[in-house]
């Protein structure tokens, strides 16, 4: 009986083994329209696009997890997916836990406000209600800039900006394009003129796993070069 178990235990960890080495598992949060959102039940976006190149340079299956965009880094470390990729912006924090690919686009964080609103400079958000998503560049700045107890966080920034619909907060700091997106289904809501910060996003994977860093990397730069990164951007944004 225990050779019976003990075989059945060998051939589980060999076919799991097998199984995971097949397949690039990317985790992200699809909320965050053009690079991650749900199509007909599917996660798709640009840096879906992205991930399934870099599967097929690894001959492998692209699996992609949908968790919460503060879970991701831990999702990485932990050994539970390979990469993460959700419009990750290089911080020196985050460096220390996961390590980073080259950036494959720039990101503009924007403020989006009611039409109505007082707020017409980024300088009149000062002591106003903030929202922003949780974990993320534009929670990290207001954080350093503006005082803590006019900071309003969210799990998901379709949150932060029902905040923002509800009149719970007066703005909401954010990516651009997805605030351009929110913004032309919202006739209510309108972006400052002015970018507040500008960054680059990035790829992660677990620290020092260098030979899929080098592979993610190549990949990048030869869309880049291709112009298919402008290209999915385009896509995503027309849908």
């Amino acid at each position: 009986m225990k050779k019976i178990v003990v075989c059945f235990l060998i051939l589980f960890l060999i076919c799991g083994c097998g199984d995971r080495e097949d397949k690039l598992i990317m985790v992200t949060e699809a909320g965050f329209a053009p690079y991650e959102y749900y199509s007909d039940g599917k996660i798709v976006g640009v840096d879906v696009d992205i991930a399934r190149e870099i599967a097929n340079e690894l001959g492998k299956e692209l699996v992609v997890k949908d968790v919460s965009f503060d879970s991701i880094i831990h999702e990485v470390k932990s050994g539970k997916a390979d990469i993460g990729v959700a419009g990750i912006s290089y911080t020196e924090e985050r460096a220390k836990e996961v390590d980073f690919s080259n950036n494959y686009t720039i990101s503009r964080q924007v403020i989006v406000v009611q039409k109505s609103s007082f707020i017409q400079e980024i300088k009149d958000i000062d002591k106003k209600k903030i929202a922003v998503q949780l974990g993320s560049v534009a929670d990290m700045y207001v954080t350093e800039v503006y005082s803590k107890e006019y900071i309003v966080r969210e799990k998901k920034y379709l949150a932060a900006i029902q905040d923002l619909k509800d009149g719970k907060v007066d703005c909401v700091v954010m990516d651009e394009l997805p605030a351009q997106g929110i913004v032309s289904s919202n006739q209510d809501l309108r972006i400052l003129d002015d970018v507040l910060i500008e960054d680059y996003y990035g790829i992660i994977v677990d620290k020092g796993n260098q030979e899929l860093l080098e592979v993610i990397n190549q990949v990048i730069d030869r869309l880049k070069r291709e112009g298919k990164i402008d290209e999915y951007l385009m896509n995503h944004l027309s849908r």
